[in-house]
């Protein structure tokens, strides 16, 4: 125990990080002024996709070894799909600050104003500390309160307490590594963006097994091992930012805070609907386990689950692509350059639609195969099937809110970001969540359609909302040369 203590604690982060150094000396810069939009986006995008589909492995290989248990497994797995909500918090404050900076960080840049570009950098991860240190000390005060709020059963806090009050000691770095790495990306180092994922990932796939099943930890093991990485992940990315980026990032001075100030607002403002989207997936999540709860039982929490589980994996090229494009339109609209903004955004909705018609097409087909990954309890498979499909009946209609809010949030357009944000999930998918199962009598299928209407109206909505304002932005930007 002690040989393993050191070795993760000190020699695996040393030699990770001496490799890391050598990876880091040939690191090349993307040109978003001068290279092809496709090749661009590519070189952005495969990146980030690999860098998300290694995000994956935080919260799925803690859920497949967790589901895994002798004796607790799908009911440990259930428990931890209530800390869902908690940990989409942390996240949508991630998003709220790193988010919401990135796009203004790389409109400034593509402007050729870098100053300004560090500035905002800066002020957001000045606000990102301030946020994590708040977010550590309520979440350890309120845990079991929420969590019972949440849909938690007495026999679930047994597992889901002990998960969340570790998790929680990991906000720091989990902001860190989520809400600075756009900034890596907004400056042309992807595979830089790719390495800060990769350290956290990898450790995870390592500790995980050791802490769960070598060390007899169980549910705790899966929350440490998490948090290890995470902290390995945030110091990568603050060792890069610090001291290899070309904008460098640290944290603002006492007297630069007043001066500071409107550049928050901007980013708040901005990132309230990449904020916004994220919170209202944690309100959808407690109202969907509540319903269940009542309706199917803790069995059905655990469907839920294994389909967020499911959701999160097919959802993870969409969103590479979609944010891989992100700071090429950005800086190409900062630059006044509509030519290459159309092209970027384009480029961006074929590979996506590409990608989500094979996905589709596998989840309807073969629904059985995916749920595997997480579960083989065989009585769990029985529901978890036309739940699975009942709930991704319209998944490609996700992919027109993606591509709008993209467009919206990478052009600086906050108030039809927020609002789509918040028409999708709060106007229209949780009052559905309740009356469908209720109202109309559907039960726990109720609970499951709320997700494909909300695609098909939502979804619609924001695209033909984004052609109809910012096509006619850009003809008239070009037509001013």
């Amino acid at each position: 125990m002690t040989i393993l203590y050191f070795a993760i604690t000190f020699v695996f982060p040393l030699a990770l990080t001496d490799f890391l150094k050598g990876l880091m000396t040939d690191m090349k810069q993307i040109d978003f002024e001068n290279g092809t939009i496709t090749g661009n986006i590519i070189n952005a995008a495969v990146p980030m996709l690999a860098a998300q589909v290694l995000s994956l492995l935080y919260s799925i290989v803690d859920r497949i070894y967790i589901a895994r248990i002798p004796g607790i497994g799908s009911t440990a797995l259930g428990a931890v799909g209530l800390c869902f909500p908690v940990i989409i918090i942390i996240t949508a404050f991630s998003n709220l600050l790193g988010g919401g900076g990135a796009p203004l960080f790389a409109i400034q840049r593509g402007m050729g104003h870098d100053r300004k570009a560090g500035r905002i950098m800066n002020t957001s991860y000045t606000m990102l500390c301030g946020c994590a240190v708040l977010l550590t000390i309520l979440g350890l005060v309120f845990a079991e309160p929420l969590l019972k709020l949440f849909g938690a059963s007495e026999a679930a806090l047994v597992y889901v307490c002990p998960y969340m009050m570790i998790y929680l000691l990991g906000t720091f770095p989990s902001m860190a590594a989520t809400g600075l790495n756009p900034f890596i990306n907004a400056q042309g180092y992807a595979t830089t963006g790719m390495l800060s994922i990769t350290i956290g990932a990898v450790a995870n796939l390592i500790l995980d097994p050791i802490f769960i099943f070598a060390l007899h930890l169980g549910i705790k093991g899966a929350a440490i091992a998490t948090v290890i990485s995470q902290c390995l992940s945030a110091g990568f990315v603050l060792y890069f930012l610090m001291k290899k980026a070309e904008i460098r990032v640290r944290l603002l001075q006492h007297k630069e805070l007043p001066g500071s100030w409107q550049y928050a607002k901007n980013i708040v403002s901005l990132g309230t609907s990449g904020f916004v989207m994220q919170l209202t997936n944690s309100l959808v999540s407690i109202c969907c386990n509540n319903v269940l709860a009542h309706t199917g039982g803790d069995l059905y929490v655990s469907v839920m689950t294994i389909i967020s589980s499911v959701r999160q994996m097919v959802e993870t090229p969409i969103l590479a692509i979609t944010e891989g494009s992100s700071p090429i339109i950005s800086y190409n609209y900062g630059a006044r350059r509509p030519d290459r903004v159309i092209r970027a955004a384009m480029t961006m909705g074929i590979m996506a639609l590409v990608y989500s018609v094979l996905m589709w097409g596998l989840i309807l087909t073969k629904p059985r195969f995916l749920i595997h990954i997480f579960s083989s309890d065989q009585e769990l498979w029985k529901d978890a099937v036309p739940a699975m499909k009942l709930y991704f009946a319209a998944f490609i209609f996700m992919l027109l809110q993606y591509t709008g809010q993209t467009i919206f949030k990478s052009l600086n357009k906050k108030k039809q970001a927020i609002f789509f944000s918040l028409l999708r999930k709060v106007i229209i998918v949780v009052p559905l969540t309740y009356l469908l199962p209720c109202t109309f009598h559907l039960g726990t299928n109720g609970v499951f359609l709320a997700e494909p209407v909300s695609n098909v109206i939502g979804g619609t909505l924001c695209f033909v909302v984004m052609l109809a304002t910012i096509l006619p932005e850009l003809r008239q930007m070009k037509e001013q040369g």
